[in-house]
């Protein structure tokens, strides 16, 4: 049966012809058409067991669109209709216009103080209410599965209690479906006349914070090896970030999704919000399965997923970009959101990357890599800290890893999930975070007590009369990387090898979650912290840096003349 180029493009999955209508073509450029293309991409990858259409993930699919017809005007379509309230592709001019009604539809209705639902049962009408608010995306990211889809795809969570049992979630799930009806304020209607207001991802059905189908998640993934203080650093990080975000840089610094966030707003309790802060506290390890772990079926397959933690950065009073009269619209706000993951240091390890667990495929689709390398589980520099630190952590008991295998085992699958050839670097940049930094400072002759940041370097927004804005440091920061990546260099120079082979741009960033080391437990011998004690250093400079460099528009960062001037023979 042929398949491709001409006219003659039939769906490999039920041998319909597409040549003239919607279809959705994958890379080998098979065709499909949309009936096949819904049942699959809620099937998953075990639709293949009778079949030999899916070779490929889901999500390389992508959509093309041939000519069609407006279903209102009639005019000839190409790559710009746009869907409407009941699912159909109209032209823009139809929507436009649609819209506008509507909104006049949905004012007359308030000032009538009447309901209604749309659109109407009789069929779809060019009056119904349209279902996609100025500013949606094009192309939207599930931060579970990391499926692409464009919003006609998504989902709702049934509200009514009588909907219950989901063939991805279980039976005790609320039902999701693809709405036809809605209120005049967008809100889908389920089978029971409910107005719903969850959304879910189509392939996966769970659920996808609003904040993700106005803006594309800056996904920030971080690596280590078991015991390297990732939920440490992931705590310090983001309660510091709620208190500097908002005083420093006037954002906003919010939880996307509380649900989601749970478990790391507990790390944050632990830690900074104990009754007794005399205690010694610690956060428990992270595992495999558990909370942290959402348990789904595609076909016969049970996939487990890690549950992302989601944040909002938004300016807010006195940044320059904050909203004003003028811009009032939601697609005019330059609102980021940041997603992270904590995974099991053990996921990481060679052979845990499966198809029913692939915990760790967000790092090929991460904006920005994260590597958490910690000296206390590298014997040569445990040897060289006894000498400046008592710290429990250099023991000659404590645990011992090779984590530049940690690293090259990452950049396999970065490659693997990225398409890229064995051997090519990476276009995305690694941050090497070497934490702990109480313990192995004195080793690299810096301050590293004070954060890299300017202080009143940039200017509040005018007439908003909030005091000037802080500006990141590049000069400085770029002055400790070179100097942390020779002292790494001297003593893991195998690491720093494998992190350079791998990524483009590499940078060196020094960190201590806690400020100083955990104490022994009497009795059980385990390391704990107490609340007072703890002083994070540097711990939101990976998070503010990043936003500098890849994610412009919030935070704004400073080069010195001076440390400009010193780079400027090196780059020559």
């Amino acid at each position: 049966m042929a398949n491709g180029g001409g006219q003659h493009k039939v769906c490999c999955a039920c041998g319909v012809d597409v040549a003239h209508s919607r279809r959705t073509k994958d890379a080998l450029g098979r065709y499909y058409c949309p009936e096949c293309y819904d049942r699959l991409s809620t099937a998953g990858p075990s639709a293949s067991a009778d079949t030999d259409i899916i070779e490929l993930p889901l999500a390389s699919l992508d959509a093309e669109t041939s000519p069609l017809d407006c279903p209102v005007c009639g005019a000839v379509l190409t790559g710009d209709g746009v869907a409407d309230a009941s699912g159909r592709t109209v032209c823009p001019t139809c929507f436009a216009r649609m819209a506008a009604e509507s909104a006049a539809a949905a004012a007359a209705a308030a000032a009538g103080s009447s309901t209604h639902y749309g659109p109407s049962p009789h069929g779809p009408s060019p009056h119904d209410p349209i279902s996609l608010p100025r500013g949606l995306m094009p192309r939207m990211t599930c931060p579970h599965c990391w499926h692409r889809f464009g919003p006609e795809k998504m989902l709702w969570v049934a509200q009514h209690a009588d909907l219950l049992g989901d063939q991805v979630l279980g039976p005790e799930a609320p039902a999701r479906f693809l709405p036809s009806r809605f209120t005049l304020d967008g809100q889908a209607v389920d089978a029971r006349g409910m107005a719903c207001q969850t959304l879910a991802c189509p392939r996966c059905h769970l659920v996808m914070p609003r904040a993700l189908i106005h803006t594309e998640p800056m996904i920030l993934s971080i690596i280590g090896v078991p015991a390297s203080g990732k939920s440490y650093l992931l705590a310090a990080m983001t309660w510091q970030l709620r208190r500097e975000m908002p005083k420093r840089f006037a954002l906003a610094f919010n939880d996307a999704d509380t649900l989601s966030n749970r478990s790391l707003n507990d790390y944050e309790e632990t830690l900074f919000l104990q009754h007794d802060d005399d205690k010694l506290v610690a956060i428990r390890k992270t595992e495999e399965q558990g909370e942290l772990y959402d348990q789904i079926r595609l076909g016969q397959q049970v996939v487990s997923l890690p549950r992302p933690f989601l944040f909002t950065l938004r300016p807010s009073l006195g940044h320059p970009a904050a909203p004003t009269a003028n811009r009032a619209n939601k697609a005019e706000q330059p609102d980021r959101v940041l997603c992270m993951y904590d995974n099991a240091g053990e996921s990481f390890q060679a052979g845990k990357d499966t198809t029913g667990s692939p915990v760790t495929q967000h790092v090929a689709k991460s904006r920005v890599l994260m590597f958490l390398f910690d000296p206390t589980q590298d014997p040569r520099f445990r040897q060289r800290c006894r000498a400046i630190s008592g710290d429990p952590q250099l023991s000659t008991a404590s645990r011992t890893s090779r984590q530049e295998t940690v690293l090259t085992e990452a950049a396999l699958r970065v490659r693997r999930h990225a398409g890229l050839a064995p051997g090519q670097k990476y276009d995305r940049p690694l941050l090497v975070v070497v934490p702990k930094s109480d313990v192995w400072g004195p080793l690299l002759d810096c301050d590293l007590t004070t954060e890299p940041y300017i202080d009143n370097a940039v200017p509040a927004s005018p007439g908003s009369g909030m005091p000037a804005l802080s500006a990141v440091d590049l000069g400085r920061i770029a002055t400790v990387s070179a100097k942390l990546r020779a002292l790494l260099l001297d003593g893991a120079p195998e690491f720093v090898t494998a992190a350079e082979e791998f990524c483009h741009t590499v940078v060196y960033i020094p960190v201590s979650a806690l400020g100083r080391g955990p104490e022994v437990q009497e009795g059980t011998g385990m390391l704990g912290i107490r609340p007072r004690d703890i002083k994070p250093r540097w711990v939101t400079v990976p998070v503010a840096y990043a936003f500098t460099k890849w994610a412009t528009g919030l935070i704004t960062g400073h080069l010195a003349p001076a440390a400009f001037a010193r780079r400027a023979p090196a780059r020559a």
